[in-house]
């Protein structure tokens, strides 16, 4: 599972021209799910992302995580961050997880996000969307829970 984060101002998502998800200063999440993806990686990287120190205390330093900060959560599913770009000029997607078991991962990972206790609002699964980031810094983070270090 891949998450690409930014951290923002303010975020907000629209499909079909009706606003289905904002948040004020936070976090956009963009989560593709991989074939091989369990549960497992859903709770890893929502721990990971609501402990990850990438916001500023009083000195300008990354030490505070979202949960010290009370950070907002817009999750946007992502199937592109799987994409595989090594041969030819077209991307392969090959390793992204079908729709029926990516839409259960990222809905585990939203129940996930929201046992954090932090404001979390979504976009729609498989719609086409338009996603405003304001991104703050900019600050822009992937993780892969692929490579979790083993503690």
């Amino acid at each position: 599972m891949k998450a690409l984060l930014q951290r923002v101002t303010r975020a907000s998502v629209t499909v079909d021209n009706e606003e289905v998800g904002k948040i004020g200063r936070g976090l956009v999440v963009l989560l593709g799910v991989a074939s091989a993806d369990t549960e497992n990686d859903a709770r890893y990287l929502a721990q990971k992302i609501a402990n990850l120190r990438i916001f500023a205390d009083s000195e300008g330093k990354f030490n505070l995580s979202a949960l010290d900060a009370q950070a907002e959560m817009l999750i946007i599913s992502q199937f592109t961050l799987l994409a595989d770009t090594r041969k030819g000029r077209r991307p392969s997607f090959i390793d992204a997880a079908p729709p029926e078991k990516a839409d259960k991962l990222i809905a585990y990972f939203v129940e996930q996000m929201e046992t954090t206790g932090l404001k979390v609002a979504t976009g729609r699964f498989q719609t086409y969307m338009q996603v405003e980031i304001h991104n703050d810094g900019p600050v822009t983070i992937m993780l892969d829970s692929g490579e979790k270090v083993q503690e």
